[in-house]
């Protein structure tokens, strides 16, 4: 006699512990913060490694050049210089880049300074005539490379750029030694390799600071 057996129904999935929703979740976060700051680490390894020797140019050459003219009148009011008027001017007469600052009045001469990412223009000016002289220099493309790394005399949305690519490497960080914790068969070759290489980055840390 045959008898036709229905499969048997499958048991409800029991609810994850807490243990494996941590697991889980730090996965999925280490995962997918690995994928959004794969381009960061990149760039900042490359930088570093350009940015810990100057001596590497790549053949490319720094760009020095002065220009000159006159200041257009009203660029000081009642004795005092208007550095907003003069930034503008001299922007747009020398196509000038960068964050305008350091400004000083010593005597006869005003100075004041652009600096972006490898490059800088100091410009001084006759406070009685309005001539001025600008020195430009121009480091080129590694220079940039190298300054963006340290955030130097980049603009706010560079170093809030800076900063939450630290973050998210802290986050990957974090994430990738909590993942470790639960993985039995290499957790404690795994934290003795890490300890070994904390403990040399410290001495050489300790060694290089003198």
């Amino acid at each position: 006699m045959s008898v036709s057996a229905r499969p048997e129904p499958r048991p409800a999935g029991r609810r994850r512990s807490a243990k494996a929703q941590w697991n889980v979740w730090l996965r999925w976060v280490h995962t997918y913060t690995s994928m959004i700051s794969l381009l960061i680490v990149l760039f900042f390894s490359v930088s570093g490694i350009t940015l810990n020797h100057p001596e590497w140019t790549l053949g490319i050459q720094e760009v020095k050049r002065t220009v000159s003219g006159t200041l257009s009148p009203g660029w000081t009011d009642q004795g005092k210089v208007n550095w907003l008027a003069v930034a503008e001017q001299l922007r747009a007469d020398q196509g000038l880049k960068g964050r305008a600052g350091n400004t000083t009045v010593n005597g006869g001469e005003a100075d004041i300074s652009f600096l972006a990412p490898g490059y800088s223009a100091d410009a001084f000016i006759d406070v009685k005539t309005g001539k001025y002289t600008v020195n430009v220099l121009e480091q080129g493309s590694l220079a940039v490379f190298n300054d963006l790394h340290r955030g130097r005399d980049a603009w706010t949305g560079w170093r809030w750029a800076i900063d939450l690519s630290g973050l998210a490497l802290t986050l990957i960080s974090l994430t990738g030694i909590g993942i470790l914790l639960f993985l039995k068969k290499t957790r404690r070759p795994a934290l003795t390799v890490m300890g070994i290489g904390l403990v040399l980055t410290v001495a050489l840390a300790v060694h290089a600071a003198g």
